[in-house]
């Protein structure tokens, strides 16, 4: 195998890396140096479903294998349209697109989309703000690494196919590279919803991403179409991953732990700005420093937040040390009502006087009162969507498909456990299920 020089100056190999989903993953020698640098090795410490795990136990993979398994089926995909379209994707062009797949999550923040907040962040940015800043900078180890490995003509091209430029130096990008990174049947979400399910073990059917692969193909006008045959697989893909959002990433208690974490992370910066609690030094970038650098950005994890776990749980502000123990020890979770068909409008109508129930029963509504918001659609159809080789939308040949459509809305309370059940009866007398509208509080 070849050898290449690395960062520190030690000679470098291509690498094959066995992965839980996947298998064998090779790895250049030039793109190892890049997977070796600390910004990326970083996404060890970046869990891929951030509180998750209080569900289901094993969902505590990261954003690192998550990020080789994109690289992987980009490479995967590139390979088969080359073989049922020769010459579609020159080798310059394939490497671009493997490197867009390896690094599209390089700027996530730590407990991934959850912590993407200005809540939390004092100097706010959304991920792939940050991803670019880090891979633009020649003083990140990532951002040298991929000047060399590309060179800045091809590097920049990289930026554009990344921001779904049309042609970069004269020269045309077309757009299905774009979608086989970023679009709504791209590797990011093939690999993310297989490995979540591996992690769960959530029973949801499946998909499978070989014959979803196989039946993609590219247009005269450079889009991404789908052979005809291959709409079971795409069916199939839909709806998993419409279940997986119903039983995994919107979970109830997934839903009330991530409310947990933000809020307790909120409290924390407010004690912090007053005087009342003494940070690290990079919860301290994290929270109060609003201009926070890439180096900066870069040093944060997982970890920095749950070594301060036992310290704020016996803290002495009672609104920190309520949610810090909770995450700490799993006890006195909130519970949530169970009420169908409870709206996002609705609470906002019932929550003043639910609060003051909760305020009678000798609690504090402002720490023991959690709502949520739960908005999904198992498939948007949108400019080019997911397309058949007649031109029309998935959803135009398939009823299964259309039906995902539909979207699906509904809110979440939380109160505490030993009053649950007779709030239920009050907001059940507020909100009676003959009532299709608000007309009852009129």
């Amino acid at each position: 195998m070849e050898k290449q020089t690395g960062l520190m100056g030690m000679a470098m190999r291509d690498r094959v890396i066995r992965d839980e989903i996947h298998k064998d993953i090779f790895v250049p020698a030039a793109h190892a140096k890049i997977i070796d640098t600390r910004e990326f090795q970083r996404l060890r410490s970046i869990q891929q479903l951030s509180t998750c795990e209080y569900v289901f136990p094993a969902a505590n993979h990261n954003r690192f294998s998550h990020s080789l398994g994109a690289y992987h089926l980009a490479r995967t995909l590139v390979d088969s349209l080359n073989d049922v379209q020769p010459g579609l994707v020159s080798d310059d062009d394939a490497e671009l697109i493997q490197l867009a797949a390896l690094l599209h999550d390089i700027g996530h923040p730590p407990f991934s989309h959850l912590l993407e907040s200005p809540e939390v962040f004092a100097t706010y940015h959304s991920h792939e703000h940050w991803g670019r800043v880090l891979l633009e900078s020649e003083d990140t180890e990532v951002g040298t690494a991929l000047l060399e490995a590309l060179g800045r003509s091809r590097r920049d091209r990289l930026f554009a196919l990344l921001d779904g430029a049309k042609e970069h130096e004269g020269i045309p990008i077309p757009p299905f590279m774009k979608e086989i990174v970023s679009s709504q049947l791209d590797v990011d979400r093939m690999d993310y919803m297989v490995r979540d399910q591996a992690n769960t073990g959530a029973q949801i059917g499946g998909f499978d991403i070989a014959r979803v692969i196989r039946a993609l193909r590219v247009s005269d006008d450079g889009h991404f179409f789908v052979k005809s045959w291959g709409l079971p697989a795409i069916e199939a893909y839909l709806v998993t991953r419409y279940h997986m959002y119903h039983q995994v990433y919107f979970h109830k208690v997934n839903m009330l732990t991530q409310n947990y974490l933000v809020r307790m992370l909120s409290r924390a910066r407010a004690l912090a700005q007053d005087g009342g609690l003494t940070l690290s030094p990079s919860l301290e970038d994290m929270l109060l420093n609003s201009n926070l650098d890439a180096k900066g950005y870069a040093a944060l994890n997982d970890a920095h937040v749950r070594v301060a776990l036992p310290e704020w749980a016996e803290h002495e502000d009672a609104t920190l040390s309520h949610y810090a123990m909770r995450l700490l020890s799993r006890r006195d979770f909130h519970k949530s009502l169970r009420i169908e068909g409870l709206s996002t409008e609705m609470v906002t109508v019932v929550l003043p006087r639910l609060q003051a129930l909760v305020a009678e029963a000798g609690y504090d509504p402002s720490i023991d009162v959690i709502t949520a918001r739960i908005s999904k659609r198992g498939y948007m159809p949108y400019e080019q969507g997911i397309l058949l080789e007649d031109g029309r939308d998935a959803a135009d040949h398939s009823p299964l498909v259309r039906s995902l459509t539909q979207p699906n809305e509904r809110a979440l309370i939380f109160v505490p456990d030993s009053i649950r059940d007779e709030l239920e009866l009050s907001v059940r007398e507020w909100v009676k299920p003959s009532q299709s509208s608000l007309a009852q509080f009129e």
